[in-house]
């Protein structure tokens, strides 16, 4: 998605908020249980480089810069990102037929780094206790757009085998088109920061969908 940065940053002088900040290639585990009952969901965020750099800095690790961690600073690093605020939706929409389904903070936080970049993992529960896998959509994205994500790690189900994943990946160039039309039909001194930023992130993400048959 780095191409919208492009995009945005050219047609207006406008804002920089009006572009991804931080890039997150994304993976998930959804847990379901032999009676086909979503438990929880295990989610995976990469870092792209520069934030990982920016991060690894601040919190004065990998300080020989070989882009491998001790033991000691993975456990100092987990949980780096797992400080939400109230009412932080952990940028991850998970339905039920059609309707929200209620997940809990981030839980087991993990971090770790690949090739320099960070990698982290958090678990979150199904606060209700589970809900039926027979329609369920997740759809990982920040509203506002400021993070990323793509999903590029594997999404898998540990459950039953009878679950199916099935993948629907946004229409880019039909976005990227209103995106464009929006952004050339603003003043040259609109000010984002002062006026509603475009919530344009759903737009640009993809939806999963599992499905458990019933046991």
């Amino acid at each position: 998605m780095r191409w919208l940065t492009t995009l945005l940053t050219c047609c207006l002088p406008i804002s920089a908020t009006a572009h991804p900040h931080v890039f997150i290639d994304t993976g998930l585990e959804f847990i379901v249980d032999d009676a086909g009952q979503l438990t929880h969901v295990r989610v995976t965020w990469v870092y792209d480089e520069f934030y990982s750099l920016l991060v690894l800095e601040d919190m004065k690790l990998d300080q020989d810069a070989d882009g491998v961690l001790t033991d000691a600073e993975e456990q100092v690093l987990a949980g780096f990102d797992a400080q939400w605020v109230e009412g932080y939706n952990g940028d991850l929409v998970v339905q039920a037929d059609g309707t929200n389904v209620p997940l809990s903070g981030p839980m087991e936080p993990h971090a770790t780094t690949e090739d320099g970049r960070i990698v982290t993992t958090h678990l979150r529960a199904v606060e209700d206790g589970f809900v039926p896998a027979t329609a369920l959509s997740a759809k990982p994205f920040d509203e506002t757009y400021y993070t990323a994500y793509e999903v590029t790690r594997p999404v898998t189900v540990s459950g039953p085998d009878t679950c199916k994943v099935e993948r629907f990946d946004p229409d880019i160039d039909g976005q990227l088109a209103q995106m464009q039309a929006f952004l050339l039909t603003l003043d040259a001194d609109y000010d984002l920061e002062e006026n509603d930023i475009p919530l344009v992130g759903e737009n640009f993400a993809t939806e999963i969908r599992v499905s458990c048959p019933n046991t």
